[in-house]
């Protein structure tokens, strides 16, 4: 479930009451929450009773939105990687101007939601090997869908100039590493402070492809 869709509406745009509203924005943030622990410990190392306890909730009361620790795995893996990837997709529709331009906007974008939405969730993706086979799965076609997004700008880049770099994998590889680290290095900042840090990061991951303003 998008965050857009929980709290503007169904998908096709029909306007939704202050109830749905409200369980939208309940699902929203019991599915925040899981994919925080699951990024912390592991599919196998949470339960439901760990969700429970940190939204400070009943365990009862998460089965009135999900049948059990499994469908809230896979919902989680969506909103996450699915929801914050579309969003990566559309900018990347959006955006107009050069190679370097497009892909500074895109990485500033990633960081910005890391650190804001989903600081300790974003590790769900970083060790994948501990899944069941199911979610293990589908988070590694979430990555290779994530990676296009960075991929098809870092190679029209450097077809036409604009980029110079060893090659396009190593290059995606150490841009991803380096902005998985973005909320542990920019998560205690606020106001100014975060939007500095954060520019700066984006303007050292830019230096990854030696833009020659081809």
């Amino acid at each position: 479930m998008s965050s857009q869709v929980a709290e503007d509406g169904a998908e096709g745009g029909a306007p939704v009451s202050r109830v749905q509203r409200k369980r939208g924005r309940r699902i929203q943030e019991i599915l925040t929450t899981a994919a925080e622990l699951f990024g912390e410990h592991g599919f196998d190392g949470v339960s439901l009773d760990d969700v429970a306890e940190r939204l400070d909730v009943t365990k009862g009361s998460l089965y009135y939105y999900f049948t059990g620790k499994d469908e809230l795995a896979v919902a989680a893996i969506e909103t996450l990687g699915a929801d914050w990837t579309a969003r990566l997709e559309r900018l990347a529709a959006m955006t107009e101007g050069s190679p370097g331009e497009r892909l500074r906007t895109l990485i500033r974008e990633h960081v910005t939601i890391a650190v804001g939405e989903y600081p300790a969730a974003l590790r769900l993706f970083l060790v994948p090997s501990s899944w069941p086979d199911d979610h293990r799965a589908r988070i590694e076609e979430l990555r290779r869908r994530h990676d296009r997004v960075f991929r098809a700008v870092v190679e029209e880049g450097v077809a036409s100039g604009a980029f110079a770099v060893t090659t396009v994998g190593t290059t995606l590889q150490c841009m991803h590493a380096a902005m998985a680290q973005a909320p542990l290095w920019c998560g205690g900042l606020d106001g100014a402070a975060r939007e500095r840090a954060l520019d700066e990061l984006t303007d050292t991951l830019m230096k990854l492809v030696a833009v020659t303003g081809g």
